[in-house]
């Protein structure tokens, strides 16, 4: 088994409760921890016999596009399509942070963590 992490994915939103975060947007921050057998790619250095990176990144990339009013919706659209183009994924975790939420205050970011397993 082996663990797979695609680290602090940039991503321009439009995620929010307030009217204003779904028109001007706001810096998002994802990161992914995948966990699936890889065995039959260490021995053949073939792509095709293992998680293609740059479709889970375009995945997340793809659903970080689509607006929400909750990081919890997000993060678990990303899972659900995680989930269904690999299905070889036995355990996934994401974090989902929005950079400079509008709180009231100077606060770097808000997070949601969320994880599935197949196991």
């Amino acid at each position: 088994m082996s663990k797979i992490l695609l680290e602090n994915m940039e991503f321009f939103a439009y995620h929010g409760c307030f009217k204003e975060e779904q028109i001007i947007g706001n810096q998002f921050v994802v990161n992914l921890q995948i966990e699936t057998p890889t065995h039959k790619a260490e021995e053949s250095d073939n792509l095709k016999d293992t998680l293609n990176y740059q479709e889970a990144y375009n995945i997340v990339g793809a659903q970080m596009q689509q607006k929400s009013h909750l990081l919890e919706h997000v993060g678990h659209r990303i899972l659900d399509a995680l989930m269904e183009k690999f299905p070889e994924i036995e355990y996934v975790k994401i974090k989902v942070s929005k950079m400079h939420p509008p709180m009231g205050g100077k606060m770097k970011c808000v997070s949601l963590e969320m994880e599935r397993s197949n196991r």
